[in-house]
């Protein structure tokens, strides 16, 4: 009786330290996602309130009575944004479908292809990785003008055709499927390509999935290289839009104007996120697996 007393007494005691843990643990997640959302509650709190509503507060307010659309009005009429929507989705699309050919032939020859001075090359291209983003977009942009490619959609989309992580990322998750479906292949008279594309890729699908959305998101957030690299509106993508309501006029004091285009280029990865975002944890942890 004593003894069962005891072990009830040491059950309860786990059970209080675990319900405490656990309360610690949701407390500090709300609080994180408190500071996590509330930029993207702010953007669109102020996109719905009024020019003169948002100029008239001397403090800020966190809600609005009177919520107006006029601002996502404004800021589709003041500049061409769907025209730069369109760029952008050709520029994404284009973008992404060249890196995952070169990512995926990348990451295939340096995975299961043996050749001289793999490893030597392997580790020469991961160290690209140390040099520094400003010095590479000095190069592109000295190497796109001397083509004349300027204001143009290959001037645009070159530089970003290849990723040295994604590469990587990519090499990590076919190492761990194992050789002897290679070898076995290979004995079956399957080329290359074809083991490639319908052993490997399968396999490791929710990575090319990751790798994917992550390349659409930086090619639709993209910025300072299509600002760097084009004066022309008609190649101007959606985050230039932004700059270019601003040098409008009336960017720089209708702030909710401005909140309501930022909130509109944010819709379509938001949705995107949404809707794969299993995909992309599962391609996260999968790619952090070896062995």
């Amino acid at each position: 009786m004593d003894k069962s007393t005891e072990f009830e007494r040491i059950e309860k005691r786990t059970r209080t330290k675990t319900a405490a843990l656990r309360t610690v643990t949701y407390l500090l997640l709300t609080v994180w996602a408190v500071f996590v959302l509330f930029p993207f509650y702010w953007m669109i709190l102020t996109s719905l309130k009024s020019y003169s509503a948002y100029n008239g507060e001397y403090i800020p307010t966190f809600f609005t009575l009177s919520p107006t659309l006029q601002n996502y009005t404004e800021a589709f009429t003041a500049v061409p944004l769907l025209r730069y929507f369109g760029n952008t989705l050709v520029f994404t699309l284009v973008t992404t479908a060249a890196m995952l050919v070169v990512t995926v032939l990348a990451a295939f020859a340096f995975s299961r292809l043996s050749f001289r001075g793999k490893n030597l090359a392997f580790t020469l291209f991961l160290s690209l990785m140390m040099i520094p983003n400003e010095l590479v977009i000095i190069t592109n942009f000295v190497t796109i003008t001397n083509w004349d490619l300027r204001n143009t959609f290959p001037g645009l989309i070159l530089p970003s055709v290849t990723s040295v992580f994604y590469i990587y990322l990519l090499k990590e998750n076919f190492e761990l499927i194992p050789e002897e479906l290679y070898k076995a292949a290979k004995v079956d008279g399957a080329s290359d390509f074809k083991y490639l594309w319908k052993v490997m890729i399968p396999i490791c699908r929710p990575t090319v999935i990751t790798i994917t959305i992550l390349k659409v998101i930086e090619c639709w957030n993209s910025y300072v290289w299509p600002r760097l690299i084009t004066d022309d509106e008609n190649f101007f993508l959606v985050s230039n839009g932004i700059q270019a309501i601003r040098e409008n006029g009336f960017g720089r004091e209708n702030i909710p104007a401005m909140m309501a285009a930022v909130v509109a280029i944010s819709v379509p990865l938001i949705i995107l996120f949404l809707i794969f975002h299993k995909k992309i944890m599962a391609g996260v942890a999968r790619g952090g697996t070896k062995g």
